[in-house]
């Protein structure tokens, strides 16, 4: 594995963590995540995440969002 980077939804990271996203996997959801600004290539923040693991907030851009789990999990990144 080595210098190979791991592809993992956004709900997986834990606070304070930054990825790329690569790809959108709920065709029901891309719509809308493109709107906000999940496209492939752009850079996230993982800001905060409720105690319960829902909601999350992400920094993308200039953003501050704060998204469902289930968005997140949606949403795959390169760490």
């Amino acid at each position: 594995m080595g210098k190979e980077q791991s592809i993992l939804s956004l709900g997986k990271l834990k606070e304070g963590d930054t990825a790329v996203i690569v790809r959108l996997e709920s065709s029901d959801l891309s719509l809308k995540l493109m709107e906000m600004g999940f496209l492939p290539g752009e850079e996230v923040f993982v800001d905060k995440i409720a105690p319960l693991g829902d909601p999350i907030s992400v920094k993308i851009g200039t953003y501050l969002l704060s998204l469902r789990k289930e968005e997140a999990n949606a949403v795959m990144v390169r760490k």
